[in-house]
């Protein structure tokens, strides 16, 4: 800290990424650093010094007391204890799940605490196939994410689509974000604009909920099989996609953007569709009849206990429902103090106690907006549809080909994850008719016969309470791209 040249005035200035805090502070180092203004004010003439900001202030307190995670295997009978204890920050019981989420664990039961400062957590987890974790070389990675102290945005974790969004000229792939009016064939529409800009789709997720999409593409340029390093082209692939987005509708905007900071994709999703107001009572009351009968199991009930308000979340269970929940009440700026997580049956029970930021708790339009943001939250990752899995040598043009296929037939994308593995195109599709409605398997059938080079497979969409036992092809490509990150400390 000491001995280092203290920066200029100005050059410590608030920055996107940063905490309001860590902006205050900045803010603050500017205003002693900046040159006296008073007109009485005596002439300096000797070397003056500056305020000088520890960049690692922030993580200093972490060095000293690091995160415990301890791995217990004979506690309980079918499940794994993963016990981690640290110092609490806003966000910190996300990054935690996150990470369990991201090596594919299953979390069976949770006990959550984080009064006083400091957090203590202990996830009841297991394999995708309902078993303990036995691996060694898993149980060191599950210790070694989440006792890392500083995430590193490296050259080759930027390289690895999938993990996060965002682009720099560093990375291998340009990542675009689509927000907008969600119609029959409109995935074809954006895949044939990327297709005519000679833009290859690597990867991408997409989700829709009540008649809005979400939509994380990462893209390569055809030409130069990199990034997209031509602005003024970038642009116009903006422009042509904007329109394509927006529809019919007038009433909401579309978005197209490049993804300007690093963010987990799932969680920039959640974070899309939230902006967008998916969860707002503005959709007809036939949509909410319709999407009730699609969803009748979820129930979020808000009381009020002492100092908190507490939220009772009760639906099928199935795969990152903890994510999704915690992810919202996150980004909703709320912090959890208290939480147990456990199952009933096939069913999932969530009870968090949750104040806002500065301490109080919610009153009756708050409870209002949780209660609508959890539930959409639930059903955003729902599957509805006819699953189909179609794995075939990539090449250039493949995924306007398929979806185009799809348009032509009445068949229409509720849900898709895209991915490449080497040579090979391993993409999902959840897919209805145009009315939402179920595909018959012997229409898909006979649109496979009529086009061999699909290879797709029909597979009937899961129960949002099963367990889903192969990892999707999103999470899979993911894992192809997991030598880019030995010995930086992450597991993908």
């Amino acid at each position: 800290m000491f001995g280092k040249e203290p920066p200029p005035p100005g050059l410590v200035r608030s920055l996107p990424g940063y905490s309001n805090e860590e902006n205050r502070r900045r803010e603050f180092v500017n205003m002693l650093a900046s040159p006296m203004s008073l007109s009485n004010a005596p002439t300096m003439t000797s070397s003056r010094s500056w305020p000088y900001f520890d960049p690692e202030y922030d993580t200093m307190s972490s060095i000293i007391d690091p995160p415990k995670v301890m791995i217990d295997n004979d506690s309980e009978k079918n499940a794994t204890l993963v016990k981690v204890s640290s110092q609490n920050k806003h966000g910190t019981l996300l990054e935690v799940v996150q990470e369990l989420m991201d090596m594919d664990l299953t979390i069976s039961k949770a006990y959550i605490t984080s009064d006083g400062g400091w957090f203590m957590d202990v996830f009841h987890v297991t394999d995708q196939k309902g078993l303990k974790i036995r691996d060694e070389k898993l149980i060191g990675n599950i210790q070694k994410a989440l006792s890392l102290q500083k995430k590193k945005w490296t050259a080759e974790f930027q390289k690895c689509p999938g993990r996060s969004v965002g682009t720099q000229t560093i990375s291998e792939h340009t990542a675009i974000e689509l927000t907008g009016t969600d119609r029959p064939g409109l995935l074809s529409e954006v895949t044939a604009v990327l297709a005519e800009m000679s833009c290859r789709v690597n990867a991408a997720e997409v989700w829709t909920h009540n008649r809005r999409v979400a939509c994380v593409m990462y893209v390569t340029d055809e030409d130069t099989l990199g990034p997209i390093e031509n602005v003024r082209k970038l642009e116009r692939i903006l422009e042509k996609l904007n329109p394509i987005m927006q529809g019919c509708d007038d009433e909401k905007v579309a978005r197209s953007v490049v993804a300007e900071s690093f963010t987990h994709v799932e969680r920039r999703l959640h974070q899309l569709m939230l902006a967008d107001h998916d969860s707002d009572p503005s959709v007809s009351q036939s949509q909410i009849s319709s999407r009730k009968q699609k969803n009748p199991n979820i129930t979020v009930e808000i009381g009020s206990e002492k100092n908190y308000s507490v939220v009772k979340v009760q639906c099928l269970d199935r795969p990152k429902l903890l994510f999704d929940t915690v992810c919202t009440l996150t980004d909703l700026k709320y912090v959890v103090s208290h939480a147990t997580i456990y199952p009933s049956g096939s069913y999932a029970v969530q009870e968090y106690h949750i104040r806002s930021m500065d301490g109080r708790t919610l009153d009756d339009p708050a409870k209002a907006k949780v209660k609508r943001c959890l539930e959409a939250a639930i059903e955003r990752r729902s599957s509805e549809g006819l699953r189909l899995y179609l794995c075939t040598t990539d090449r250039p043009g493949l995924l306007t080909e398929v979806t185009r296929t799809f348009r032509e037939n009445g068949l229409s994308v509720t849900r898709a994850e895209v991915s490449t593995q080497g040579d090979k195109a391993v993409n999902t599709f959840y897919v209805t008719d145009v009315n939402g409605l179920p595909v018959d398997l012997k229409k898909v059938e006979a649109i496979r016969k009529e086009n061999p080079f699909l290879e797709v497979h029909a597979v009937p969409a899961a129960s949002e309470g099963a367990r889903v036992l192969d990892a999707s092809p999103f999470s899979k490509f993911i894992k192809s791209s997991e030598r880019l990150l030995q010995g930086l400390g992450w597991r993908v």
